[in-house]
């Protein structure tokens, strides 16, 4: 969970970054006033549908002075229009692997510290594989693709009541664990349309199901008019922020994990031709029966044929596919 802490006037989000020592990354937003943390976990309909809308009723703070303290290092930024900061850097100090604290502080005009939020960077041990996936109906159980359903989802539950697909924790797990030690994880990189909003809610329903921990890269922040257009991004975006962690982590293969309700499949494949050699395998769940020889076609057009693609109805697909190609044991 982005760990915050603020005064009446602002709070700063910090969320997880990640890198290594020549390359590290971490995201934020300044939002004016305090956070609506959830109360509690109810099945009420009314008090989830009452949290939701809050998470969207925000005013973002641009233009605002932000300073990254990292050790012995200080940084400094300016918020964009949508209060959205991110701070790129080298460490001058070696960093072991693991999960390091990092404080963002907000800048008043005088250069006095106003508020600050508290987060953490994501260091990976240089293990054979890395895994990127999507979230939304490839993790959790969404309806991206139809409005009204996603709404009704989104508007009805909470995060430990949002059901993920069948066995796709146990993949995940196995993935986790695959060709290295227990003590020593795969990374996990979580890329989705969901808006930064609901970054809490999200970490919460990974946390809650056991999930492999890791970096979420959402879409950007949302105001409460634009609430019906939850879950939609550009092709483009998305694409991009894959594009960064690839290139971030040059040592390690990836595994594209996403779904046919969407983008994930013309996406991946463009990233398959730019990256021939980064990726190891595919999976795409078939969400929409009207998108899946699409689906197949965008597979078959990848031009590296050692790159395994498989789609998949059922995760236990999916499992029994990774352990023929010896991706998991």
């Amino acid at each position: 969970m982005a760990k915050t802490s603020n005064n009446p006037a602002a709070t700063v989000k910090v969320y997880h970054g990640y890198g290594h020592k020549d390359n590290l990354v971490v995201y934020g937003h300044v939002l004016a006033g305090k956070p609506a943390p959830r109360k509690n976990y109810s099945n009420n309909a009314v008090y989830n549908i009452i949290h939701l809308i809050k998470l969207f009723f925000i005013k973002p703070l641009p233009g605002v002075t932000v300073m990254l303290q990292w050790q012995n290092q200080q940084l400094f930024n300016t918020t964009d229009p949508d209060g959205f900061f991110k701070f790129e850097w080298q460490s001058v100090s070696t960093i072991s692997a693991g999960w390091h604290q990092v404080v963002v502080h907000l800048l008043n005009a005088q250069g006095l510290k106003t508020a600050a939020g508290e987060g953490t960077i994501f260091v990976p041990h240089s293990t054979q594989y890395a895994f990127i996936s999507d979230i939304d109906d490839t993790v959790l159980i969404s309806h991206s693709a139809t409005t009204g359903k996603r709404l009704k989802v989104l508007f009805a539950g909470h995060p430990r009541n949002r059901k993920a697909f069948t066995d796709v924790v146990k993949y995940y797990h196995l993935l986790s664990i695959a060709y290295t030690e227990t003590a020593v994880l795969n990374p996990f990189f979580y890329v989705s349309s969901s808006e930064w909003n609901l970054y809490d809610d999200i970490n919460d329903f990974f946390s809650h199901n056991k999930l492999p921990k890791g970096v979420f890269l959402l879409n950007e922040i949302k105001r409460w008019y634009q609430l019906f257009k939850t879950g939609k991004t550009k092709h483009r975006g998305k694409l991009m922020r894959i594009a960064r962690i690839l290139d971030a982590f040059p040592k390690q293969r990836f595994v594209l994990l996403g779904d046919n309700s969407q983008s994930d499949p013309e996406i991946y494949a463009a990233l398959a031709n730019t990256y021939p050699d980064k990726i190891a395998a595919i999976y795409i769940r078939n969400i929409s029966i009207k998108n899946k020889l699409l689906t197949l076609e965008l597979l078959a057009s990848i031009q590296n044929k050692e790159i395994n693609t498989c789609l998949f109805d059922d995760t236990n697909e999916a499992i029994l596919h990774s352990k023929a190609i010896g991706l998991i044991v």
